[in-house]
């Protein structure tokens, strides 16, 4: 078993969805980056997602792009992402780490040098944003060739004739971007994303993680109730900046956000199996 299987099946053995968080790795520094992992772990985070800084994220809102461009600008690369992925993996053994981005760094030397490069440094699974998937083959198969988990973004717009694409090929979980838009802004329907995560479940057995628009404890919650993840990412990266801001650590607040989330995760009552 994966450690990102494991830790869908330690979740739902408790009866709670999966809290899955996202970070920007070097914001606001290369420096901080380890810090603030070790409070999302602390805080109860169950899968991290760490996203690599890249100029032009397509599908980010406003926080998220504030946070690639204070990694850029504080000089982080693609080798202090890795780093900070193998040193994570040192700490914390058993906890999935999944790198999160665009094509242009996971592909400028090659998909083989990135997958072994995922491998060596403790990756578990891939999110490539602008890579969709009946392009697979420049990125999946080198990823899987490494034991690298390809995970697969689906939509409001992935209809029925589409959703056998994304998912074939796909592992680790299937990750349901729960708007039509950009993170962090506009959360859609508990009604509608329960409707859609139905739909999905019943064409895979891969966990559904939802994500996009979710920033309180209540919707982690009302989500939590018929999804296997729920995905936060904007909300934290919005703490990460006030501390930044104000020339506070970052990690303290990160942590006491994720704890309020798990717990919002843990108190919730799932309807769905």
């Amino acid at each position: 078993m994966s450690r990102l299987s494991d830790a869908f099946a330690r979740a739902r053995a408790e009866r709670r969805a999966a809290l899955v968080t996202f970070v920007t790795g070097g914001d606001p520094s290369p420096a901080a980056t380890a810090a603030i992992l070790d409070a999302l772990v602390a805080g109860g985070a169950d899968v991290i997602e760490l996203g690599l800084p890249f100029t032009d994220p397509m599908a980010d809102g406003p926080a998220i792009q504030r946070a690639n461009l204070r990694a850029l600008d504080a000089g982080t690369r693609t080798a202090d992402i890795l780093a900070a992925a193998r040193a994570f993996r040192e700490r914390h053994p058993r906890v999935p780490l999944v790198l999160m981005g665009y094509a242009n760094p996971m592909l400028r030397r090659g998909a083989e040098w990135f997958a072994e490069a995922c491998a060596d440094n403790g990756v578990d699974g891939v999110i490539c944003v602008d890579v969709p998937a009946e392009q697979d083959a420049s990125l999946g198969p080198a990823l899987r060739a490494k034991g690298i988990d390809p995970i697969r973004l689906a939509t409001p717009t992935t209809d029925a004739a589409r959703l056998p694409a994304v998912l074939d090929g796909a592992s680790g979980f299937l990750y349901y971007v729960s708007v039509a838009g950009i993170t962090g802004m506009q959360q859609a329907a508990t009604a509608s994303i329960a409707d859609a995560v139905d739909r999905l479940k019943a064409a895979t057995e891969l966990p559904v993680a939802v994500g996009f628009g979710v920033r309180t404890p209540d919707q982690a919650r009302a989500i939590g109730a018929v999804a296997d993840g729920v995905v936060v990412g904007s909300a934290i990266i919005d703490v990460i900046e006030s501390a930044a801001k104000e020339g506070r650590d970052p990690a303290p607040g990160v942590e006491a956000l994720v704890s309020s989330l798990a717990r919002a995760l843990a108190d919730g009552e799932r309807v769905s199996a």
